[in-house]
């Protein structure tokens, strides 16, 4: 389906005021630019990642050598949009 932004309206559901650093379970979906396929296409109901879409999934993979405190949880990628639980456990600051 094409993003049409007339019938697409996306309002954040973030909680005002919320700490989302917190140890906590956090699903979350992050969507390409403009609903466009990036990451493959699907094919007879299953998922054909491309580069793109294994070049994110690899990156799904590593996040716990970069990050110790996170916990993965399920993921899932889709061709215009990932969707993944993810865990902060304990005390979690963003290193860069």
């Amino acid at each position: 389906m094409k993003y049409d932004p007339h019938k697409h309206h996306r309002r954040s559901i973030r909680l005002k005021g919320y700490d989302y650093s917190q140890a906590s379970a956090y699903f979350v979906t992050i969507c390409v630019q403009g609903g466009i396929s990036l990451l493959g296409e699907v094919v007879d109901g299953e998922m054909v990642l491309n580069d793109a879409g294994k070049m994110v999934t690899a990156f799904w993979e590593e996040i716990t050598i970069k990050y110790p405190s996170v916990i993965l949880d399920a993921f899932v990628c889709m061709p215009n949009h990932i969707h993944f639980i993810i865990i902060l456990a304990g005390m979690f600051r963003y290193l860069t």
